[in-house]
């Protein structure tokens, strides 16, 4: 690990503009990603400003919306009572993510803003458009079990690693910061790009921008929702496809329905034709099929990760069943 500089901020606008100083500086959290890439030397930040202490720790339950403070851990989050009884799919994405020890010290902050896994990011002596912008992509002639089939980009096929970024965006959460122009807030669905020219971006955020808590508006289907996850291990393992998932149904239709996939592209992928194509219509096999079909028409697979299309299918199908109570 190279050498570093450590800063304590008194607040966010001190640590704001400490970053907006020092254009190789990053924030310091959880650090459960950023110090293993530190160790890697993928991340070579000269200061690290600690905000650990400055964003909130608390929940907060209001009529039309819950705010979550960007230095929630992840154990905290996920057993939050108003959590489980409002948002389950968000409690059960994030228990399906890491080990225990790593979920006690990540924050709901740290996680959205996760890197990706891609083995080739990480590999100092492979080309990675992401890790150094023009040297190439070893993922599209290499290992590609992992990587994306939707959204991805001829110099980047890299996947977004966060479960909960998934449910988030399924439950159209809204992402509060404090940069150096000021406040904003992001629709999660916004806040991650894909990859296109520029890899190297994961976010929309600027260099210095700190996420303050994140706001997940009141849906009351949502308490009918679900996060299913497929990993090639039982526990501590990245998603090869999730779907976060939540329908109202009435009289054997789909009145309403919220629907993403995680391990599938560059970001959170907010399944937009599905949704389209199941309001209004029967809930049925039939039709939560030709929904998935919808969705994933604009799938692009390579040869290692073909079987993620059909996975997505039969996943999205199995979710929405059980959803609505239709028998497979």
């Amino acid at each position: 690990m190279r050498p570093f500089r450590y800063q304590h901020a008194p607040d966010i606008g001190s640590a704001v503009s400490a970053l907006a100083e020092a254009p190789e500086a990053a924030y310091l959290a959880g650090g459960t990603n950023l110090v293993d890439l530190m160790k890697l030397e993928v991340a070579v930040p000269d200061l690290l400003v600690d905000v650990r202490e400055l964003t909130s720790d608390r929940i907060e339950a209001h009529p039309d919306f819950v705010r979550i403070g960007a230095a929630v851990t992840n154990s905290a989050l996920a057993a939050d009572p108003v959590i489980r009884r409002r948002f389950p799919m968000l409690s059960q994405a994030v228990l399906s993510g890491a080990s225990g020890q790593l979920r006690n010290l990540a924050t709901t902050g740290g996680n959205l803003l996760q890197r990706t896994r891609c083995p080739y990011f990480q590999d100092l002596n492979t080309p990675c458009n992401k890790r150094e912008p023009g040297t190439g992509c070893s993922a599209r002639e290499g290992f590609q079990r992992d990587h994306a089939i939707l959204g991805a980009s001829e110099a980047c096929i890299a996947t977004h690693p966060s479960d909960m970024a998934v449910a988030l965006a399924a439950l159209d959460a809204v992402v509060n910061t404090e940069g150096p122009r000021g406040p904003r807030a992001i629709p999660l669905v916004d806040l991650h790009r894909l990859p296109g020219d520029e890899p190297e971006r994961d976010t929309v955020l600027e260099h210095g921008e700190l996420i303050t808590s994140v706001d997940v508006p009141q849906l009351d289907f949502a308490t009918n929702s679900r996060y299913r996850k497929a990993r090639d291990r039982a526990s501590f393992a990245f998603a090869l496809v999730s779907v976060a998932a939540a329908v109202d149904t009435a009289d054997g239709v789909v009145r309403d329905v919220r629907l993403a996939l995680g391990g599938v592209a560059h970001k959170p992928w907010r399944a937009t034709d599905a949704e389209a194509a199941l309001r209004g219509a029967e809930a049925s096999v039939e039709e939560f099929r030709r929904a998935a079909d919808a969705e994933l028409a604009g799938a692009r697979p390579l040869p290692g990760n073909e079987f993620k299309i059909p996975l997505a299918r039969n996943m999205i199908v199995g979710v929405l069943s059980e959803l609505s109570g239709v028998p497979r």
